[in-house]
């Protein structure tokens, strides 16, 4: 992998969220705090790329997501 974007994101699925008490009053929390990683490969590591994210990704909590692999169409470099 020569890079990568993570990104600090707020999103929910199938987990619940939680309620949290503001000025006396209780609040449904929907979004929860999620880690987005977005990483670019060639066709002949992606799978070692995915069995890597998997091996250290979990927490051990519901929730832990997702990976989507795609393939690139096309990429243009902003300069």
């Amino acid at each position: 992998i020569t890079g990568m974007t993570v990104s600090e994101v707020k999103g929910f699925g199938r987990q619940k969220g939680h309620t949290e008490l503001y000025r006396g009053a209780e609040y449904l929390v929907d979004f929860l705090p999620k880690v987005k990683l977005e990483i670019v490969v060639t066709e002949d590591v992606a799978d070692k790329c995915v069995e890597t994210i998997i091996e250290t990704a979990p927490t051990g909590k519901i929730g832990d997501g997702k990976i989507f692999v795609t393939d690139i169409e096309r990429v243009v470099r902003i300069r």
